[in-house]
């Protein structure tokens, strides 16, 4: 094994398990982190780095994996346990749509760090306008008690995240809400969405992508998933603990730093992207 490979890929787990969760775009991250790696644009390193997100869904199932069980034991029963798998399927089909439309467009055209940059910057000021708003009206206070309408809101922000640099969970989080769900509902909700959303781009991009996968080493996807999913497990941890006694301005200037930086230094052309 390439031991500069193995260590590209240690960090590319990391970023991804650190950013997944976190509204600061991890696809957005992971560009910038593959530019700066010197990673060749080839369909094996993308189709790698969309594996590695799966190493982060594995967190999020073993997190709630109790609460998941339960689910499955209860699905053909009436109670919150169906009514949450049914939610979050009606939340990821917007998602599959677009993606399935407008998927390959995107990757094309928007996939670089001119356009992360911009996202994030936007994205965090809809953040600390959001966070700034007078006392929100908090309709839904857990997500046993989202609607089918609810879930749909949220579904349809999700597909904002297909821009890179808009960040999943913060286009999930902020639109719940915005759609006035709790803080604590929003982001576990944007946590149980994630695993349709995520195991099916992964499985997609390895169907699509499977015979650019035989030339990459199994080896070093395997170590990038595992990193993704340790350190993906201590930031769905942390952040259920801090969404309980912070907002989420912090996330809006960074994301607003970050972007400025990457724009500044493309500009210059100290950095190139």
């Amino acid at each position: 094994m390439d031991w500069l490979l193995a260590l590209q890929s240690v960090v590319l787990g990391l970023v991804e398990g650190l950013t997944e969760f976190l509204p600061v775009s991890s696809t957005g991250h992971l560009i910038v982190t593959s530019s700066l790696l010197g990673l060749p644009e080839t369909p094996a390193t993308d189709a790698m780095i969309v594996v590695i997100q799966a190493g982060a869904i594995l967190a999020v199932c073993w997190y709630y994996r109790e609460r998941l069980l339960k689910i499955l034991k209860n699905l053909f029963k009436a109670g919150p346990e169906r009514q949450l798998a049914i939610n979050t399927i009606v939340a990821f089909i917007p998602a599959v749509i677009v993606g399935l439309l407008f998927g390959g467009l995107l990757k094309v055209y928007l996939f670089n760090a001119v356009t992360v940059g911009v996202m994030l910057i936007v994205g965090g000021l809809i953040i600390l306008w959001a966070e700034n708003r007078q006392s929100p009206t908090v309709r839904v206070a857990t997500m046993d008690d989202l609607t089918l309408k609810d879930a749909l809101g949220v579904g349809l922000c999700q597909c904002l995240a297909m821009i890179p640099g808009t960040s999943r969970s913060g286009a999930t989080i902020i639109g719940g809400l915005l759609l006035g769900l709790s803080r604590r509902a929003a982001t576990e909700f944007s946590f149980f969405l994630a695993i349709p959303t995520i195991f099916g781009a992964t499985l997609y991009e390895l169907f699509m992508s499977r015979e650019a996968l035989l030339q990459t080493d199994a080896t070093l996807v395997v170590l990038g998933t595992i990193v993704s999913f340790f350190s993906a497990l201590a930031v769905v941890h942390w952040l259920i603990g801090f969404v309980g006694r912070h907002d989420f301005k912090a996330f809006g200037w960074y994301r607003i730093a970050f972007g400025l930086v990457i724009l500044l230094t493309w500009a210059t052309g100290i950095v190139r992207w």
